[in-house]
């Protein structure tokens, strides 16, 4: 079994279902109110769990009732919560989600205790970073934090794959140290100064970190599929037709259905495309971590490629 070490945050999401976004200073009449368990670290683990790989999951909550049902939800996907620190100083992770009538969402997210997850706590997990095959980070703790776990994992000889969402600026260092890295296109242009408009920007852009020292790059781009890029590959991977309810949490499940394909040995364009299927079969769904698909899913639904 396939074992996977995912470093970051977990949140617990309130999301309101309504018809079109509020402008600003506009109160808008919602509909459903959901409470659910998310975060992109506890996502990504998640995602991960339920496509059959060993995952251990190190991250930091609130002392809190959201703590703690977080940890007793880790527990049931069968994630090793080893790692999941307690802060008695600060709350657990906020996430507040609208999403409308076409499935998009807007996410505002109080970091909490992911912004007092600390080198010192990884220090305390040097185990699960030796006992890894892949370290998966996203940028929803502090960037010290993120820093310092790749440079541990790579010090061991892991693969890191880096999430870097949300958009932040990142240190030159942290390039070559990364096996692969998973911009969307927001984050493509924030990381490259890249204005992306066409498949041939794409390109560009991942071209640009490449030359910063990634080894390998994969884009995603929604309706447009995914766009991989190294020394091997410069191509779209379609994406998976389907009827989109609520796209929380898709890119998540992308990058945790990746890197099980990763350690099972799949090649990169191979591991794309499964990981499209997770991403599409997720956003069918209502919700983060519950939307994310279980393996046997993939291997029933029917889908269409466009």
């Amino acid at each position: 079994m396939s074992k996977i070490l995912v470093v970051g945050s977990s949140n617990t999401d309130m999301v309101i279902k309504t018809k079109n976004f509020p402008l600003p200073g506009e109160t808008v009449l919602g509909g459903e109110f959901m409470m659910n368990p998310g975060g992109k670290g506890a996502n990504q683990a998640v995602s991960a769990a339920r496509l059959g790989a060993e995952v251990s999951f190190l991250s930091k909550v609130g002392n809190d009732i959201f703590g703690k049902q977080a940890l007793q939800n880790f527990k049931k996907e069968g994630i090793n919560t080893d790692f999941v620190f307690s802060d008695p100083d600060h709350p657990s992770g906020i996430a507040l989600i609208t999403v409308d009538h076409k499935g998009e969402n807007n996410i505002v997210v109080a970091p909490g205790a992911n912004g007092a997850l600390t080198v010192k706590d990884l220090q305390q997990a040097r185990s699960e970073f030796e006992k890894c095959e892949i370290v998966l980070i996203q940028l929803e703790i502090p960037i010290e934090t993120v820093v310092e776990a790749t440079e541990m994992a790579v010090s061991m000889g892991k693969k890191v794959v880096l999430n870097p969402a949300p958009a932040a600026l990142l240190p030159q260092s942290l390039y070559k140290n990364l096996y692969l890295i998973t911009p969307n296109k927001s984050e493509l242009e924030a990381l490259t100064g890249v204005e992306i408009t066409d498949m041939a920007s794409v390109e560009r852009g991942a071209m640009v970190l490449r030359e910063k020292g990634v080894e390998n790059v994969v884009v995603t781009l929604g309706s447009l599929g995914s766009f991989i890029y190294n020394e091997e590959f410069s191509k779209n991977i379609p994406r998976v037709r389907v009827e989109a309810v609520d796209t929380t949490a898709a890119g998540d499940i992308f990058n945790g259905a990746l890197c099980v394909a990763l350690s099972e040995g799949q090649l990169l364009d191979a591991a794309v495309e499964f990981a499209n299927r997770a991403a599409a079969i997720s956003v069918t769904k209502m919700g983060a971590q519950a939307s994310a698909p279980f393996r046997q899913e993939l291997n029933i639904v029917k889908t269409t490629v466009l």
